[in-house]
């Protein structure tokens, strides 16, 4: 059983004993503490919930809805929805922020609670430093005639497909001149009840959905990497599909797979979406430490400036709003386009390749094709909880102190146009260590490098 309880919201697995998993005393533990956090934060006694549609969900969600209604909350539910609609919910609800009930890309047997502020973002690392110590303290509920209320509103789902739809840069009749054929993969969850309507409205008519029930029954591993969509890839040549679309459960994050089945690339979608808004928008942009040097070469092109956040979705956004950025995003396929709210957003995303698409006049192959390629190696070293990472970390950085390098999350070391970066986990006693070139072999060889130095301080 695990149970993570992180500044942006709480993480476990379903069962088990109170404490080591998300069991309901531990949902309404924490959902009391963020209920007294917007209570205190905002003076609004509403919050918006919307839920996947993975098992465990109506469960948490029951336990949820009635916590908050205890603490005198009302609650507005959109039932089966997706993390960036509760997002754009929120402000339009008036409301004083919201949860997802939804572990994103876990597998089935984990849940999470992914708490929002009231515009909508997610909360900072001081906010939630908050919740987490008042979910330690004793918690008072409403009396009887002081209870909050339960609304229920379907009608976000066309909501945010119309808010899509709406964007400027958004193209439907040049869309729907194309004609595509699209094969989608929603991994029976929410994305099967909002990704078709998203398309129709776009003006695709040959759809070809796999895995798209809402159940809840992962068809696959949840995460939208290569070797979890290989029936989607099938699917998108046995259809003589143009283009593969696929999210996970909570569809913030968005893949594609080509006209010829291979991948486009995760870390490619950011750089796709970007680079048409960029040659239509001036501005600038950001991504995380973790994510290509793609984005930054098509900014670059575009005359514009890159610049990149710490790891996590709260960092990035910060950032783009200092830095003013027109587009964002994590190299994860989790693509930000403030034009329409802060937060990653797969329907947007969609909207914007497929008008880019479009345009280009290209297959979705070689579309990718025109990008600078490179690949990102991703590896990790285990160590002991005695050993000081953060030290460790700055005897790397004294080796390295001559070359262009940030400390802003861990530590990155930029090689010309090759880069590595190392992190301490939150929750295990390893360093991540991502590290990419313009092959595999150099960006494994750029990892095994710095793996030997880390070795070699630590006389291993």
């Amino acid at each position: 059983m695990s149970l993570i309880k992180s500044i942006s919201g709480i993480r476990g697995t379903i069962g088990g004993p109170a404490g080591q998993g998300l069991t309901p005393p531990d949902v309404v533990k924490f959902t009391a503490a963020y209920g007294k956090w917007v209570l205190q934060n905002s003076a609004i006694n509403k919050i918006v919930i919307g839920r996947d549609a993975r098992i465990s969900g109506q469960m948490v969600r029951n336990v949820v809805v009635g916590t908050l209604q205890g603490m005198g909350i009302d609650v507005v539910d959109l039932g089966l929805s997706t993390t960036p609609t509760v997002e754009i919910a929120v402000p339009l609800e008036n409301a004083g922020g919201g949860i997802i009930i939804t572990a994103s890309h876990n597998p089935k047997q984990w849940n999470a609670l992914k708490l929002l502020n009231h515009k909508g973002e997610f909360i900072s690392e001081s906010e939630g430093i908050k919740v987490l110590e008042y979910a330690e303290t004793d918690l008072a509920f409403a009396d009887v005639d002081k209870l909050g209320n339960l609304t229920f509103d379907d009608t976000y789902l066309q909501k945010h497909i119309d808010a899509v739809l709406a964007l400027p840069l958004v193209d439907i009749e040049i869309i729907k001149k194309a004609n595509f054929n699209i094969a989608i993969d929603c991994v029976n969850s929410t994305g099967g009840i909002f990704l078709p309507p998203l398309l129709m409205a776009l003006g695709v008519t040959n759809i070809y959905p796999i895995h798209c029930q809402p159940d809840g029954y992962f068809a696959h591993n949840p995460e939208p990497l290569p070797e979890n969509l290989q029936d989607l890839a099938h699917e998108v040549t046995r259809t003589h599909a143009h283009l593969g679309i696929a999210v996970d459960p909570d569809v913030d994050r968005l893949c594609f797979v080509c006209e010829n089945g291979q991948m486009f690339g995760e870390e490619y979608t950011l750089v796709a979406v970007a680079d048409f808004v960029l040659q239509n928008t001036p501005g600038n942009t950001v991504s995380n430490l973790s994510s290509t040097r793609a984005l930054r070469d098509v900014t670059e092109i575009a005359g514009a400036t890159y610049n990149a956040a710490a790891v996590g979705e709260v960092n990035v956004v910060n950032l783009m709003k200092s830095t003013q950025a027109i587009i964002g995003g994590e190299g994860n396929g989790g693509v930000i386009y403030p034009a329409l709210h802060y937060g990653r957003d797969a329907l947007v995303g969609i909207a914007l390749f497929l008008t880019h698409l479009a345009k280009s006049g290209k297959s979705a192959s070689a579309l990718r094709a025109s990008y600078p390629s490179y690949f990102i190696s991703k590896n990790k070293i285990t160590l002991t909880d005695a050993m000081d990472i953060d030290a460790l970390l700055v005897q790397v950085e004294k080796k390295y102190k001559a070359l262009p390098h940030s400390t802003t999350d861990g530590l990155k070391i930029e090689f010309d146009k090759q880069w590595v970066h190392l992190r301490k986990s939150n929750t295990e006693p390893i360093i991540r260590i991502y590290s990419e070139a313009s092959t595999e072999t150099e960006a494994q060889q750029l990892a095994d490098n710095i793996m030997a130095d880390i070795k070699e301080i630590l006389h291993l």
